[in-house]
């Protein structure tokens, strides 16, 4: 687990051209040119464009979900009552990963998505290791008892660099947080401004 590797959530930044995660060294923090030996000039965009964008902003801040994956979690925002945009933020906030990460297991969402993977993880006492599992409201996650002692985790609960939402529950010293309802919108710690209303006018052309 200590080697999983830094460089795709840099080469998201670089393409969007905004750092994504809030993380200290990312190359846009210097260089916020797009990639290519000179920088790529980043044209004025169409409509289009700025919904596409915020599109890959929320599908690469999630770990870059395929596109066939973050489609069927829009039809169900969709299906859902209420809001559809609001609805597509609790949907992907409810994933295993994305709460592995909330919680501060691990330094990033990518690491959240293999240490789930590699059987790290059990919601409610029996391990999950489907990084896209949906939790609901009252389940307990935690990493177990033979995984706390992975340096990556210990160093990231030591840290807790990440603000924790006020929809989580989280018990440090146990490796243990609660989810406990679903968000809304302006409750997800966001370092980057999100607009999922743009994400919806995208998929409704």
């Amino acid at each position: 687990m200590s080697n999983v590797r830094q460089t795709p959530k840099y080469k998201i930044c670089r393409r969007l051209g905004e750092n994504l995660w809030g993380r200290d060294k990312c190359p846009t923090n210097t260089n916020p040119t797009g990639p290519g030996m000179h920088g790529a000039r980043r044209k004025k965009l169409t409509d289009y464009g700025i919904q596409l964008r915020e599109k890959q902003k929320l599908k690469g801040y999630y770990g870059d979900v395929k596109e066939g994956q973050f489609r069927t979690i829009f039809k169900e925002a969709v299906r859902r009552k209420g809001d559809t945009s609001e609805n597509l933020i609790a949907l992907l906030e409810s994933r295993l990963d994305a709460i592995v990460y909330r919680l501060n297991f691990v330094p990033t969402v990518f690491a959240a998505r293999q240490f789930v993977n590699h059987k790290h993880v059990m919601v409610n006492g029996k391990v999950v290791n489907i990084p896209s599992y949906r939790c609901r409201p009252g389940d307990v996650i935690e990493v177990r008892e033979k995984s706390r002692q992975v340096p990556m985790v210990i160093e990231a609960l030591e840290k807790v660099e990440r603000e924790v939402p006020s929809y989580l529950t989280f018990e440090p010293s146990a490796a243990k947080g609660t989810f406990n309802r679903l968000p809304v919108m302006d409750e997800v710690p966001y370092p980057v401004q999100m607009n999922p209303n743009l994400v919806v006018e995208f998929y409704s052309r």
